[in-house]
């Protein structure tokens, strides 16, 4: 009776804590209004992390000056882009800005004008011998999976140049990240990898002579922010903000603080948008006489330019030390704890209930143990955390607010856990042998003393070897929180590694990794030594 209090109290306050979220969350935002800008944290340079832990680029920095001119808060929020469209579409985000392609989506979302021209390049080892695009033949090209690159080779849209150019590939690989694909490159894995020529720009800042970028181009597309489709109302206040940056000159300083001024297209004449519908022009024609080919103002004889950012040619990727990086490393770190402990908390306890029930005498509960444990061993988790956490929006049409992703999470991963702790415990309580329950039941025991007093602890003991297996991976997949966009160390660690170009933070959080699981063993296998009395 004890422990059935205690899981019932876990379990109301675990309930309790998942309202004061939502009503601490809806409280807040009503303060005051929220931009949230989603974004890919390892798209250097339009946004990505610094040195420092903070999410910076030139799309944030935009995004940052349009809520200081609006009275708005900014909420950055990176997400995991191949969830781009559920994020938007459940309210998660505002709208969409990461360098992000119109081409081919025009009629997907309310876009704003284009701001940046941009190219899809390739890049190359300096020793390769590829010095065209035709030379790429029978060699094997590395991509982002649902990339411009990858479009402008195998879309819809997709030149006759460039379909004959993908077919003659020896391969095209997709890869998860830019960072990935250097990495294939730098290891010889691939021969070239195709990117946007604003992060091949920052990627090559620091690699030196070692890669090249070819001159021919893969395609040319335009950047512009995407809001999901119908919100008109938002997309106009952005766009009316931008283009008064863009005539005091506050859009150009940013965009050569990022080294992108070449690249940026925004201008004052374009008010027509994507979806047809338009916006009052921002200024007369006596507004732009002074503007250049790209539509960004040139500084006059008056000085009338906002010289409040600070220009600072184009961003090198900056290597930080090892300290520094375990300095950034630590609110990841603290994010995967939190995951580990209060899976374990839950999922245990669900687990001896979830057993229980698949030993019931009433085949109906039974059954429905039998299901639940089914589809929890055999879909993957990734893809269970994706329906806990949209599943309210999508099925019953409720929007959740940002704090939802962690109890999502925690959700998550105590619900799949808690099937494998469920089987474990029932073949621990099954090998006990049924004399022992004979025995208790002689001694005048009833059935809930026989099993906390005789069975329990026996089976504690002959389950825990497979208990520790699970809760060191336990610890291996708290990584998969990033497909909520949960900001845990392995995250983290990419994160850093795409701002700096480097592995080291890849490595440095495999070390954690280790050392975390070494702890965790360490402390079960004490556990187990004490109870060597039970034989």
């Amino acid at each position: 009776m004890d422990n059935t209090r205690i899981i019932k109290k876990v379990l109301y306050l675990f309930v309790t804590a998942v309202f004061a979220g939502f009503i601490f969350a809806g409280s807040a935002c009503q303060a005051k209004q929220e931009f949230i800008v989603g974004f890919d944290a390892e798209f250097p340079p339009y946004g990505y992390m610094d040195e420092n832990g903070d999410y910076t680029g030139f799309d944030l920095d935009l995004a940052e000056e349009v809520c200081k001119r609006k009275g708005w808060s900014l909420v950055k929020r990176p997400i995991k882009w191949d969830f781009k469209d559920s994020e938007l579409d459940s309210g998660s985000v505002s709208c969409l800005w990461n360098g992000f392609t119109m081409n081919g989506r025009e009629s997907e979302y309310t876009w704003s004008t284009p701001y940046v021209d941009n190219s899809q390049v390739v890049i190359t080892s300096s020793s390769s011998g590829i010095n065209e695009l035709k030379d790429l033949s029978g060699k094997i090209l590395a991509v982002q999976a649902d990339s411009s690159a990858l479009a402008a080779l195998e879309g819809e849209n997709a030149t006759d140049e460039n379909k004959a150019l993908a077919k003659s590939l020896k391969e095209l690989q997709q890869v998860d990240d830019y960072n990935s694909a250097f990495m294939n490159l730098e290891s010889g894995m691939v021969d070239a990898i195709a990117m946007d020529i604003g992060v091949a720009s920052y990627q090559l800042s620091t690699k030196g002579d070692k890669f090249v970028m070819l001159d021919e181009r893969l395609a040319t597309e335009k950047y512009g922010i995407g809001f999901k489709s119908g919100n008109t109302g938002l997309r106009d206040e952005v766009q009316l903000t931008l283009f008064e940056m863009l005539k005091d000159g506050t859009f150009e300083n940013i965009a050569e603080k990022w080294g992108l001024a070449d690249s940026v297209c925004l201008s004052l004449e374009d008010t027509t948008y994507i979806d047809g519908s338009k916006v009052p022009a921002a200024g007369s024609q006596d507004n732009i006489n002074s503007e250049n080919n790209t539509g960004i103002k040139q500084e006059d004889e008056t000085g009338t330019q906002d010289n409040s950012v600070v220009k600072a040619g184009v961003p090198k990727a900056k290597k930080s030390g090892i300290v520094q990086i375990i300095k950034q490393l630590s609110s990841g770190l603290a994010a995967t704890v939190g995951i580990f402990v209060l899976t374990i908390l839950f999922s245990m306890p669900l687990g001896l209930v979830i057993a229980a029930a698949r030993m019931s005498k009433f085949k109906v509960i039974q059954w429905i143990a039998k299901i639940y444990i089914s589809i929890m061993r055999g879909t993957p988790l990734m893809l269970q955390l994706i329906v806990v956490f949209f599943a309210p929006f999508y099925i019953f049409e409720v929007s959740t607010p940002y704090s939802y992703r962690f109890y999502a999470v925690i959700i998550g991963f105590s619900l799949n856990y808690a099937a494998y702790f469920a089987e474990i415990y029932r073949s621990g309580i099954q090998s006990i042998p049924q004399g022992q329950r004979e025995a208790a039941q002689i001694m005048g025991y009833n059935r809930s003393q026989t099993f906390f007093r005789i069975i329990f602890p026996q089976m504690v003991k002959r389950v825990l070897p497979p208990v520790t297996n699970e809760v060191i991976t336990l610890v291996k997949d708290t990584s998969l929180a990033f497909a909520l966009s949960y900001a845990e160390m392995f995250t983290k660690a990419k994160q850093i590694a795409a701002a700096q170009t480097s592995l080291v933070p890849l490595f440095v959080a495999g070390v954690f990794y280790y050392i975390f699981n070494f702890i965790v063993a360490f402390i079960m296998e004490r556990i187990e030594k004490r109870l060597d009395y039970y034989k």
